[in-house]
C-alpha cells in the first residue's frame, strides 16, 4: 500500500520519449514505482486520459520566495523554480536557502548569483556604464565562490544592465563557474534591436572560459528578425564543441523596469522605441500606454516601475523552442495582484496548446522533455525531471484537450485550465485549481558539478 497512487494515466517518460497507460506509486516524497500493474494507495488519483509527466521546471525565473508568485507557477504545472536571473539575486545564498529549509515554500527553489546588478552594487561597482576596479573584482570572486560552496546553481550576468562590464570582470567569474561545473546565465548585452555581436559574445564565454552557458530569453533578444542567424550562431558553436544553451519565453513583448540603463533616452532613439512600443504594467499607470511625461516621472521618482515593450515577431518563438537544446522559461516576477505580464501565469500552458495541439511544432514527448529532463540536466538536478523509480514525486497531471492559458495584458495573473493535480515532493499541493498543501516546495542546492553527471 502507498501512500499516494496516481492511476489509469499516459505517463510520458522524457529520457525514453515514450508514453504509455500506467500507475505511480509514491511514498516519502519519492517515486516508488512505475508500472502497467494495479497498486493500492492511500490516496488514489485517477489520471484517465489525462497526461502525467514529471513536474515542469522553470529555468529562468525571479520568484525568489514570493508567495504569489510561486503561486502563479504552481498553477501551471511548475515545481521547481529557478531564480537570481538576470544579474539580479540575494547575495546570502546560504541564508535565502536556509529561510526555505525552515519554513518550506511552495514550490522547490534553485538559486543563481547574480552578478550585473547585485554582486556589482555589493562591492561598490554602482555606475553601470564602467568596469568594476581590480579590488573591486577580488571581492566578487570571493562572494562567488562562497555562494557556489553553498549551492547556487550558477551565474547570472545581466550584461544589458550593466554594459560596462569589462571582459576580464565577466570571464575572471565564468571561469569559477566553469571551475564548480555549473552554468553561466547570460542576458546578453545588446546595444540595439538588431545587435547580433552581443551574442557572438555569450558564445565567447564559453570559448574563453569553458563555462557551459545558458543564453537568457531568445525570443526576447532576438525575436525581431534575427532568430535563423541567432541560431545559426548556436549551432555553429555547438558544433565546435561548446555547450550553449538557451531558455524562451511564448511571448514577443518583454518586460523590465524603467529605471533600467537601456531605457535612457540615447538608446531609446537608438533603437528606434516610440511612446506607443511601451505599456506600463505596475503602479498607478498600470495598463496604460507610456508617453514623455509618464517616461520622465517613472525614470526620476519610480525607476523600478515595469514596462512591457511591445517588439517581436511571433513565428521566432516556435522557431526558437524547436531548437533541441532550448527550454521554456517564464521570466516570472514578484508582482502585485493585477499587474504584471501574462507570462506570470500563462506561460508552460501556452507552450503546450501552442507547440503540441495547435501548431505541432512538438510532439507530447519532446516537449515534455524540453520542460523537464533538460533543464534538470543543464543545472544538475539528479533527482528531477525524470517518471522512473527513486526520483522526487514532483508530478503534473494536465488535460491536453482541456489545457489553454487565460491571461492576457490587462488580465496577467489569470489561472489556466486544464492543469488538474500538481505534487510536489510527494504532497498534493494543487487539485482542480485548489490550492492544498502550499510547504511542500524544498531548498535545492546544487553541490556537485554537472560535469559529473552524464547528459
Amino acid at each position: 500500500m502507498f501512500e499516494i497512487v496516481i492511476k489509469n494515466g499516459i505517463l510520458v517518460d522524457p529520457e525514453k520519449l515514450t508514453r504509455s497507460i500506467g500507475n505511480i506509486g509514491i511514498d516519502q516524497g519519492k517515486i516508488v514505482v512505475v508500472t502497467e500493474d494495479v497498486i493500492c494507495g492511500l490516496e488514489e488519483f485517477d489520471a484517465a486520459e489525462r497526461m502525467v509527466c514529471p513536474g515542469f521546471i522553470d529555468v529562468h525565473g525571479h520568484v525568489d520566495l514570493n508567495d504569489y508568485c510561486a503561486e502563479l507557477s504552481l498553477r501551471q504545472g511548475i515545481t521547481t523554480t529557478v531564480g537570481g536571473n538576470c544579474g539580479l539575486s540575494p547575495l546570502d545564498i546560504d541564508a535565502f536557502f536556509a529561510a526555505q529549509e525552515q519554513q518550506g515554500f511552495i514550490i522547490n527553489q534553485c538559486e543563481m548569483l547574480g552578478h550585473s546588478m547585485s554582486l556589482r552594487e555589493a562591492v561598490g561597482a554602482v555606475d553601470p556604464l564602467k568596469p568594476a576596479s581590480k579590488e573591486q573584482l577580488v571581492r566578487m570572486e570571493y562572494i562567488v565562490e562562497k555562494a557556489f560552496e553553498q549551492g547556487a546553481c550558477g551565474l547570472s550576468l545581466g550584461l544589458a544592465y550593466a554594459p560596462g562590464s569589462s571582459d576580464d570582470e565577466v570571464y575572471r567569474l565564468s571561469r569559477l563557474a566553469a571551475r564548480y561545473g555549473r552554468i553561466v546565465a547570460v542576458d546578453t548585452r545588446m546595444l540595439t534591436g538588431s545587435d547580433m555581436y552581443s551574442l557572438v559574445e555569450a558564445v565567447s564565454i564559453a570559448r574563453e572560459t569553458g563555462a557551459r552557458v545558458q543564453v537568457s530569453h531568445l525570443v526576447y533578444q532576438y525575436g525581431t528578425g534575427m532568430m535563423r542567424e541567432a541560431l545559426a550562431v548556436i549551432n555553429k558553436a555547438r558544433a565546435d564543441g561548446l555547450d550553449i544553451r538557451f531558455d524562451s519565453g511564448m511571448y514577443t513583448q518583454w518586460a523590465t523596469h524603467i529605471g533600467a540603463v537601456l531605457f535612457d533616452a540615447n538608446n531609446m532613439e537608438i533603437n528606434g522605441w516610440n511612446w506607443q512600443d511601451f505599456l506600463v504594467i505596475t503602479g498607478k499607470y498600470n495598463g496604460l500606454r507610456m508617453n514623455m511625461d509618464i517616461y520622465q516621472e517613472l525614470r526620476r521618482d519610480d525607476p523600478h516601475a515595469s514596462v512591457v515593450v511591445f517588439t517581436g515577431i511571433e513565428e521566432e518563438i516556435y522557431l526558437a523552442l524547436t531548437h533541441p537544446y532550448a527550454m521554456p522559461s517564464t521570466d516570472t516576477g514578484p508582482y502585485a495582484p493585477g499587474e504584471g505580464h501574462p507570462q506570470i501565469a500563462g506561460s508552460f500552458p501556452r507552450y503546450f496548446r501552442k507547440m503540441v495541439a495547435e501548431r505541432y511544432e512538438l510532439n507530447i514527448m519532446e516537449a515534455v522533455r524540453k520542460a523537464t529532463l533538460l533543464p534538470a540536466e543543464t543545472l544538475g538536478l539528479y533527482s528531477k525531471g525524470r517518471l522512473s523509480e527513486g526520483m522526487d514525486a514532483d508530478i503534473v497531471v494536465f488535460d491536453m484537450k482541456r489545457l489553454v492559458d487565460k491571461a492576457d495584458f490587462g488580465l496577467p495573473d489569470a489561472s489556466p485550465e486544464g492543469i488538474d493535480y500538481v505534487f510536489v515532493n510527494g504532497k498534493l499541493a494543487l487539485a482542480k485549481g485548489s490550492l492544498r498543501d502550499i510547504r511542500a516546495g524544498k531548498a535545492v542546492r546544487c553541490m556537485k558539478p554537472v560535469y559529473d553527471y552524464q547528459i
